[in-house]
């Protein structure tokens, strides 16, 4: 049985992103005979259609945490503010993707949703400052927050034969204790 390992939507070719293309990804493809994926993607799954406008994370005091940050979530044309359907939509969908019995996930790097790391946080209050790479996308903060054992990597990473095979190694180990308790 392959371990169950979600992934953004966009790394397996699926043109879901806010300009209708994908961000397909050949180090993500390479594990497809050893996985089951599992497709997300917060900004079609929250109501964001395709096209759409781009997305991104803003510093405020009353946003909500990630990373090291206060954000809100921001498009950039408009100013629509998706933060509070974000927050919401990610706290129902953790939780049914821990139903799931998932051993990884695979995220999209610097996106402001899926970003397991250095996404760019702006700052309009203080316009001397440039866009911080200190956020996390708020998809991947909450998954972190809700599966802390999960392992999770982005597509980037995995281009790293090392960091490849150690996310594997965690994938299945994490799998055969999920095996082991059902």
């Amino acid at each position: 049985m392959k371990p169950r390992v979600g992934i953004s939507r966009c790394l397996l070719g699926d043109d879901v992103r806010y300009d209708g293309t994908n961000k397909r990804s050949a180090a993500v493809l390479a594990l497809g005979n050893d996985v089951e994926w599992v497709p997300v993607c917060p900004e079609l799954e929250v109501g964001m259609g395709v096209p759409r406008e781009p997305i991104q994370l803003v510093a405020a005091p009353r946003g909500i945490p990630s990373a090291g940050e206060r954000v809100v979530l921001l498009a950039v044309g408009s100013g629509t503010d998706w933060t509070d359907r974000m927050h919401a939509w990610t706290a129902t969908r953790v939780v049914a993707l821990a139903a799931e019995d998932l051993s990884g996930f695979v995220l999209k790097a610097r996106s402001p949703s899926c970003g397991p790391a250095a996404v760019l946080v702006h700052h309009p209050a203080t316009p001397s400052i440039a866009p911080t790479p200190t956020g996390r996308g708020l998809f991947a903060e909450a998954l972190a927050a809700a599966l802390p054992e999960l392992p999770l990597i982005d597509e980037e990473s995995l281009q790293d034969p090392h960091a490849r095979e150690e996310f594997m190694r965690r994938v299945r180990a994490r799998a055969d204790t999920v095996c082991t308790n059902t």
